[in-house]
């Protein structure tokens, strides 16, 4: 990790060397002296990272040079800070003037001193570093072991590090529990898996929770992650939401106010009549299950609850007093040990035989843990599987203790070897993860721009720091360091997740190296120096009158006070370089940034700040700033000063009543006023959403200059105003996604004037009438979204995008006048997600053989004409979901069974059908079995909220 710094500090050093140094005066002989012998550290700390956990030696002497590069680093920020303040101009744009510049000579005096001092301690570490080097060699020379115990504290193994087509060796404890839960008696019966952390009691939890037989006998299901903290009162909100949204039911108001009793009330009332299932996943005690379990009603209707515990004594005795069973998860057999190691290393081809010996050595030594297989494997598959000796120094760096009976201490030596494995630049991205709390879901495209604010991400020739940080996440997920937690139906990843026993490895690993403070205890000790802080708790638990003089990165995670930042910081924090105040209880913009000169990461998300001040324009190194909900409608003219800015994010979403459901918009999109020159900030990536009707087509031509846009957002387009739009996104070749809306529903979209679009393009959105389909479109080999919005063409556009080679989601509403739509056989070919909304004189919907031979989702919604299930689809059968919202009632009743001519059994393959009848008490929502048990329309709650059709565009 001290290397990680170390590099760090040598790009922020280069600057100086790039200009004239022979004027750096008294300076130049200890900035020569300090790069050389940080260059000449370097390679050798690659080597001793390896030995830090094994030798106290080295770890205090990687210790006192990662504090040399930090101090190093504070050191040449505060003469950076000072050239700015005298000239008022860029990073290192005046150092050739040094002699002259610094007025203050006691500063200048202080910070020589200062960089003589770091050079002396230097020198006191290059003696070590030599009996150190001669130490690794005799060592190499040796056993060739590198690594001793590392010893992490135990947590719960609560995550799914394998994907479905990774899962081995439960395959009959899924058809056992599956069997549990379906039948047996009709009171409420616990099903407990309980086992050591590692063996996979998540894993197969949700495997029997995502089974097909199970989500069709619960129609009613949570998902409950109990932890070891046990926060109930979150615990019990998070219940009600995810119940309600089964039920397509939105969450009643005023469960923000209610205490722990009410909150279970609630609960029992909601489940009462219901056939329920509930998992509570890793629940530490008896108190956890004694919490929760009179809310969960002991009714007649066959629920059932799942309770994953590593104690076998909760696991009986919860079991036992409800009448259910407990399944005692064992080690994998060596068979399908192997067989999970080589699907894992060798992406499912065989091992080759030279590997087979050490690879099952290794494999021993995890001792059938599943967990411990997925993490090592991930090391593995990084491996030349031409290079024996590779393979031959993971087994030796398991070390001989991995033998013994502590499994789940041998476990965690695997997962740290895995962290250990990671190349240094990835070390400091994954420690990052440490600010976010506990089970939070870090979202994708906020990782990626604070990576690159603190300057974890090395510059590539050919690609983007975007670019590089996304290389970085796919290797951590590859070797199974994240987890993917949510994706978008088009298939990128919208959030990951932390496995717990890595976050206890993040966790050692952040405090032995100052890397950042977590606050989320009352009277936590802090380190002397603060580099990166992150508040969990509330602020009048934060230690007061602190120093932050070395602070970079600040953080606030469900605070509820305001943030007086001055208060709890009196000195303030001029190095900051990332301050992160999402939802904050924050009314005004933060006066503290005016004069954080090196801040590039500002997030106002979600707050209710309503003006930006001018003295932005000083923050000239901002490379993102993140207004998305707050109430920003305009931005001052300085904001283009700043030059570096890439991320540009003002807009908001007010979404209508849901007895508004019939609305034109379904949710209002606001945008901001564009600037006249934005063409200026050409380092921009992503803008959105700018108003387009201010200044006609001056402003649309500006944003033709932005070369490096990958995300452009418009909103309030006219007609005329099409054509410089066209000019524009022609000149705009690395755009992947577009999202335009018109001024009115009815104002015409004019894009015919796009001769080359973007190659790129993979998402597009078109909210406004089109008088033709634009006929780029089915040119966009790229595309795999695509949402249409009151285009009302005369043509059928299916015919024109239906050979779209990687189209996956597709939205279409009030796009098309006619009374026929033909899926013709051959197209769509990846499609999964298809949406048709608000297609008036729609009559009959055709699905010719062979036609989306991939859909899984096909919702039909508000087409009033529309009597009967689209012909055809008994042929998509990879369908799980078929919804009908809004339809006429003919439709519905054709798929009663017990009508004649039925359209029943067109549809009785597909897993999960719904569909919507307005009533004068409101919409009401009602599944297929409902008919098959001979009820007329079989209610299942009497609201739903307005569908996917009006997704936010991220």
């Amino acid at each position: 990790m001290a290397e990680s710094a170390v590099k760090f500090l040598l790009d922020k050093v280069a600057p100086f060397f790039e200009n004239d140094l022979q004027l750096l005066g008294g300076f130049r002989e200890e900035i020569v002296y300090l790069r050389g012998e940080l260059e000449r550290l370097t390679a050798f700390l690659r080597v001793a990272d390896a030995f830090e956990e094994s030798d106290e030696e080295v770890k205090v002497w990687v210790k006192q040079v990662r504090d040399i590069a930090h101090d190093s680093e504070d050191v040449l920020d505060e003469f950076t800070l000072l050239q700015a303040h005298d000239h008022g101009k860029g990073l290192y744009s005046s150092i050739h003037k040094f002699s002259c510049c610094i007025k203050n000579m006691k500063s200048q005096y202080r910070i020589a001193a200062e960089l003589q001092g770091i050079n002396s301690r230097i020198r006191n570490i290059s003696e070590v570093h030599r009996r150190l080097s001669h130490k690794f060699k005799m060592a190499e020379q040796g056993s060739g072991s590198s690594t001793a115990d590392q010893m992490w504290g135990d947590h719960r193994g609560d995550a799914l590090l394998l994907e479905k087509t990774d899962i081995v060796g439960i395959v009959k404890p899924i058809k056992q529990m599956v069997g549990w839960l379906v039948s047996g008696g009709s009171g409420r019966q616990v099903v407990s898996v309980a086992g050591m952390g590692g063996l996979g009691k998540t894993t197969l939890a949700k495997q029997v929770y995502d089974a097909a037989e199970v989500k069709k006998h619960f129609k009613v299901s949570a998902w409950v992650t109990v932890t070891q903290s046990l926060r109930l009162r979150e615990l019990l909100k998070d219940m009600i939401q995810q119940l309600h949204k089964a039920i397509r039911r939105p969450v009643p108001q005023g469960t923000n106010n209610m205490n722990n009793n009410q909150l279970k009330t609630m609960i029992k009332a909601f489940l009462q009549k219901r056939r329920y299932l509930i998992v509570l996943d890793d629940v530490w005690d008896r108190d956890g299950w004694a919490s929760l379990k009179y809310a969960l009603p002991n009714n007649t209707c066959g629920s059932r609850v799942i309770l994953t515990t590593r104690k076998a004594d909760v696991a009986s005795t919860t079991s036992k007093e409800s009448g259910g069973r407990v399944f005692n998860l064992e080690p994998l057999p060596q068979l399908e040990s192997w067989e999970l190691l080589c699907k894992k290393t060798f992406q499912g081809n065989s091992c080759p035989p030279y590997l087979e010996e050490i690879g099952k050595s290794i494999l021993r030594k995890c001792e059938g843990l599943p967990l411990a297989i997925v993490a090592v494997s991930g090391v593995l598959a990084t491996k030349d599987k031409r290079r024996i000796d590779e393979w031959d120094m993971v087994g030796h760096s398991l070390g001989a203790e991995m033998e013994g009976n502590d499994k789940l201490k041998d476990l965690k030596k695997v997962l740290s070897l895995s962290f250990n494995d990671l190349p240094y630049y990835l070390k400091s991205c994954f420690l990052y993860l440490s600010i976010f709390p506990e089970d939070h879901l870090i979202e994708h495209m906020r990782l990626v721009r604070l990576w690159m604010a603190e300057g974890f991400i090395e510059e590539t020739q050919g690609k983007t720091l975007e670019d590089v940080a996304e290389d970085y996440l796919n290797e951590l997920l590859n070797r199974s360091m994240i987890q993917v937690a949510e994706t978008t139906t088009d298939g990128r990843v919208k959030s990951f997740r932390v496995h717990d026993l890595l976050r206890e490895i993040i966790t050692s690993k952040i405090r032995d190296q100052n890397f950042a403070t977590i606050a989320k205890e009352q009277n936590m000790p802090w380190p002397d120096k603060v580099r990166r802080l992150s508040m969990h708790t509330s602020l009048q638990y934060i230690q007061k009158n602190r120093s932050a003089s070395q602070l970079r990165s600040l953080f606030m995670f469900g605070v509820t006070e305001k943030p007086l930042l001055q208060t709890i910081f009196p000195g303030g924090f001029r190095l900051l370089s990332v301050l992160d105040l999402q939802s904050a209880p924050l009314n005004v913009f933060p006066v503290e940034a005016v004069n954080l000169f090196f801040l590039k990461y500002l997030s106002l998300k979600g707050t209710r700040v309503k003006t930006i001040p001018k003295f932005i324009g000083k923050l000239q190194n901002l490379e993102t700033l993140d207004l998305k909900h707050s109430l920003v409608t305009e931005l001052p003219v300085e904001i283009l000063k700043l030059q570096h800015l890439r991320h540009l994010l003002v807009y908001r979403y007010e979404f209508v009543p849901y007895g508004d459901f019939h609305s034109k918009y379904g949710h209002s999109k606001y945008g901001f006023k564009v600037l006249a020159k934005i063409g200026a900030l050409t380092c921009l990536q992503k803008l959105c959403f700018i108003e387009a009707n201010q200044d006609g087509g001056a402003i649309l031509r500006e944003l033709g200059k932005l070369i490096q846009l990958r995300r452009l957002g418009i909103v309030h387009l006219r007609k005329q105003d099409g054509k410089a739009l066209c000019l524009s996104i022609d000149k705009l070749t690395k755009l992947c996604a577009l999202s335009i809306t018109s001024v009115e529903e009815d104002e015409i979209i004019d894009l015919q004037h796009i001769s080359s679009p973007p190659l790129l393009l993979q998402r597009l959105y078109l909210r406004g009438r089109l008088e033709t389909l634009p006929h780029w479109i089915p040119s966009l080999h790229s595309l795999v979204r695509l949402y249409l919005k009151w285009s009302r063409l005369k043509d059928n556009p299916l015919v024109f995008i239906q050979h779209l080679p990687n189209l996956v989601h597709l939205e279409l509403s009030q796009v098309f006048e006619g009374d026929t739509l033909c899926f013709g056989a051959g197209g769509y070919k990846k499609l999964k997600h298809l949406g048709i909304d608000k297609f008036d004189e729609l009559r009959c919907i055709e699905v010719q053989e062979g036609a989306m031979p991939f859909i899984e989702k096909l919702s039909i919604q508000r087409c009033k004409s529309l009597e009967k299930v689209p012909s055809g689809i008994e042929h998509l059968n990879k369908l799980k979901v078929l919804e009908f919202f809004d339809m006429p009632e003919t439709l519905i009743k054709t798929l009663s069974p017990h009508e004649q001519g039925n359209d029943y059994w067109k549809v009785a393959h597909i897993p999960e059908v719904y569909f919507t009848y307005l009533r004068e008490s409101g919409w009401e929502v009602y599944t297929l079995e409902g008919f098959n048990e001979g009820e007329n329309f079989p209610q299942i709650t009497s609201l739903i909220k307005s569908h996917e059709l009006e997704s936010r565009w991220k």
